[in-house]
């Protein structure tokens, strides 16, 4: 397919609206699709937390880049449909009290931090910031981040707030999920990510730190089951310094005892940004780790690259 849906409209990325579902389900039931139940081959589309508090200018936690990451990602989606089977979407999820936000530490004076500040094992250590919940966890999930070579410890600003407007995917993006959905009879997948207050969680794979016995605090196994059926993967989504790499460090990590089954994984790369920080060049950062999985067996591939064999 390479026709665009009448409803769809680029010029609404970014912004907030209410999807027009009977135009969506109209137009997908015109569309002439193959249902996937008929199809052999499985091609998953993982597109990685492109939420309104990472997509939209007044979101919270704003990635610069993110509006045409989600244009290109849709013609994609809208070029291809008759190509991807299923599409599953991850939601970084968070609660107002949890340990990478500033009401979860405080200085000496009790002041809280100010979002982007990276606390390490030095500045806990020395009083410079102290957990006000869950002081010995806090202490020693700071530690382990270190000792695991994982970034310090980032406050962010409040984003995706459980029940909020910044949680949810952004709605031309969302538009194209449910047409895909209608057109090829296939339900879309919701992976919900960071409720558990004492870690973060990136990747849509793991948490940064498990916390057993804790729901959504352990590796997710039905994701990864999905990944190991799927015949191709591609992924999108924000932020390629974070969620993104943390997702391809677990993929690399869990299926590269075999590097063949790595060969089935294709990055879009155009689809993605990463966060700008005033201290940490997360691009270069990032442009250096993707380097390193291309080495070890993943693809990068741009949106209108043609549809891999």
């Amino acid at each position: 397919m390479n026709d665009t849906p009448a409803f769809y409209d680029p010029h609404r990325i970014g912004t907030l609206f209410y999807p027009n579902m009977n135009a969506i389900a109209t137009d997908a039931s015109q569309a002439n699709l193959t249902p996937v139940a008929l199809e052999e081959s499985k091609n998953l589309l993982v597109i990685i937390d492109m939420q309104v508090d990472f997509c939209h200018q007044h979101g919270s936690l704003y990635i610069p880049g993110a509006e045409g990451d989600i244009q290109r990602l849709i013609a994609f989606i809208y070029r291809h449909a008759a190509k991807i089977s299923h599409i599953s979407c991850t939601l970084d999820s968070h609660l107002p009290f949890q340990i990478f936000h500033p009401g979860w530490w405080a200085d000496e004076t009790g002041q809280n931090p100010k979002p982007l500040t990276a606390i390490d094992q030095t500045a806990v250590s020395a009083g410079t910031w102290h957990p006000l919940a869950n002081p010995e966890h806090s202490t020693t999930y700071v530690a382990q981040l270190e000792k695991q070579a994982k970034k310090q410890l980032m406050i962010w600003p409040y984003h995706v707030l459980l029940g909020g407007l910044g949680n949810m995917l952004d709605p031309e993006l969302w538009s194209a999920v449910m047409w895909h959905s209608l057109a090829r009879q296939s339900q879309p997948t919701w992976v919900q990510k960071g409720t558990v207050p004492q870690t973060e969680h990136y990747s849509a794979i793991r948490p940064e730190i498990l916390v057993p016995k804790h729901p959504g605090g352990e590796k997710n196994e039905a994701f990864l089951a999905s990944l190991r059926q799927a015949d191709k993967v591609f992924i999108a989504g924000e932020a390629s310094s974070h969620c993104v790499l943390e997702t391809l460090q677990d993929i690399v990590n869990e299926f590269g005892s075999t590097p063949t089954s790595l060969q089935k994984f294709y990055v879009l790369q155009d689809c993605m940004s990463p966060v700008q920080h005033p201290a940490v060049d997360f691009a270069t950062l990032t442009k250096q780790k993707f380097a390193e999985f291309a080495q070890q067996g993943l693809s990068f591939i741009n949106s209108n690259d043609p549809f891999p064999d």
